[in-house]
């Protein structure tokens, strides 16, 4: 069920977002006169779920229906010599189809669902994109055509889907904040009981207990951001208290690698381990525990923090342990069985306190500028980190598993809604990157045309287009295929 509520997210956040980018283009297409053919959300190669047109007048709406045939006519010739193949293509006469036929009514939209779930699309007429249309790249250009209107104006249609995903990421956010506020756990009340970290945070030098005063000098109030800033920014050092003493933690030149290959939250807070509450069935509620409870240890060994018996308790799965707790004043032992997965059945209470900081409408709006600036930022430099091979970031990527992962198990909308926005915040850069067959590509050739006064030829964009989508062929494969090597790991 899990999994599902998983999956309905994703498809859920996907159809916004692939919506509102395509809207992008769709409404600055028609604000200069071009017309759009097509606008589906997912693809429908061979078919399509569902599609709608407004054909005299009215609205037909058909399901579950073929793909209609184009509205030219393919002629092949095979040159006897060379054996090349070579196509012609003879236009139609509308005019000749039935009335209610859809090709007729040229100049409106066709809006559809497709079936394969792995974006969408906006086809413009006169442009070269994914749907490699050649037949009508090769009739004399019209004036309500993409490829006849300037530079400019093909430019302005060309980022108007990245425009539109920074500004959905913009409105999340205010929304979010204005409705919320923002909450976290700061630095400040982390160090009220120091840092737990793993075998990686151990080997770059920080300890249990350590409290956190600065990165590279900066003191940082979200704890939760700290991590990030290590891998984003070249940290050299981090200032940090222990045992009553301030020490200053070098850290290796290769950090960042170790990181990210660990893919492990090497720090993390540590508290108290008091009773929150009990599972169904809980080993520990039939001892006897009580929600407050402390506990404190486990057959006379001390376990003073919760990661403390999170390290010890697997070492007697399935055993009976005396479970050692502080109730009010009292100290008490109960004879508590673990269960074969190192677990007694309890959930343990928030010990630390979430910091809120409120804002009113009209103050989210600049916050709401702020962070999506930030997100995009940060989102930038891990691109740099991925196309770094020194880095091993690229390890990393995943596809639509890894993406997937990211929902939380139950439908909250307040994480939903995040989610949405970060993913909108990839969506826009991804695009606008200068790889044929994506927006940035497009968007490269302009700037070239701009600046040459010299437009590249039909031919010329087909093939980088080709090209453009191979390479996204392949990095798709290789993103899936880490999501799915790291499921048998």
């Amino acid at each position: 069920m899990a999994v599902l509520i998983k999956i309905i997210q994703l498809i859920l956040a996907l159809s916004i977002l692939v919506i509102i980018h395509e809207f992008g283009h769709f409404i600055a297409s028609r604000i200069f006169g071009v017309r759009v053919e097509k606008f589906y959300m997912f693809f429908d190669w061979k078919f399509s779920i569902f599609r709608c047109k407004k054909v005299n007048g009215k609205w037909r709406f058909k399901f579950f229906k073929k793909n209609e045939p184009e509205k030219y006519i393919t002629h092949e010739t095979v040159n006897p010599l060379t054996k090349k193949k070579d196509y012609s293509y003879e236009k139609i006469d509308l005019n000749t189809l039935p009335e209610d036929d859809w090709r007729r009514a040229e100049n409106s939209t066709e809006f559809g669902l497709g079936w394969v779930p792995l974006g969408g699309y906006c086809k413009i007429a006169g442009m070269i994109d994914e749907s490699m249309d050649q037949a009508q790249m090769a009739q004399e250009p019209q004036p309500w055509e993409f490829r006849t209107k300037p530079a400019w104006q093909r430019l302005i249609i060309m980022i108007g889907g990245v425009c539109m995903n920074v500004i959905l990421a913009i409105l999340i956010y205010i929304g979010l904040i204005a409705h919320y506020g923002e909450q976290y756990i700061s630095t400040e009340e982390v160090n009220k009981y120091g840092i737990t970290v793993d075998s990686l945070g151990y080997n770059l030098g920080l300890r249990d207990g350590d409290k956190i005063l600065t990165v590279n000098g900066e003191y940082i109030e979200d704890f939760s951001q700290i991590p990030m800033q290590m891998i984003l920014e070249k940290t050299d050092y981090i200032e940090v208290e222990r045992d009553g003493e301030k020490v200053v933690v070098e850290l290796p030149d290769d950090a960042v690698n170790q990181i990210l290959k660990a893919r492990s939250a090497f720090i993390s807070t540590r508290m108290p381990f008091v009773v929150g509450g009990f599972s169904n069935g809980s080993y520990a509620e039939k001892a006897g525990l009580q929600v407050n409870d402390r506990i404190i240890g486990i057959n006379e060994v001390e376990i003073p923090y919760f990661q403390d018996f999170k390290k010890e308790i697997v070492n007697y799965k399935s055993e009976d342990v005396n479970i050692t707790v502080v109730r009010d004043i009292d100290t008490l032992t109960y004879l508590t069985h673990v269960g074969g997965d190192a677990t007694i059945g309890v959930y343990a209470a928030q010990m630390l306190q979430v910091s809120t900081k409120e804002y009113s409408f009209w103050r989210s709006i600049p916050r709401g500028f702020k962070m999506t600036g930030k997100m995009l930022s940060d989102y930038w430099k891990q691109l740099k980190l991925i196309v770094n091979p020194k880095t091993g970031a690229y390890e990393s990527l995943g596809g639509f598993i890894a993406i997937g992962s990211i929902f939380p198990d139950t439908f909250i909308w307040r994480q939903f809604w995040e989610m949405t926005a970060f993913l909108s915040i990839i969506l826009a850069v991804m695009n606008i990157l200068p790889i044929p067959g994506l927006d940035g590509g497009h968007v490269l050739f302009l700037i070239w045309e701009v600046i040459t006064g010299r437009k590249p030829s039909d031919k010329f964009l087909e093939r980088a287009t080709t090209i453009g989508f191979i390479f996204l062929l392949m990095l798709l494969i290789y993103a899936n295929g880490n999501d799915i090597i790291r499921l048998f790991r």
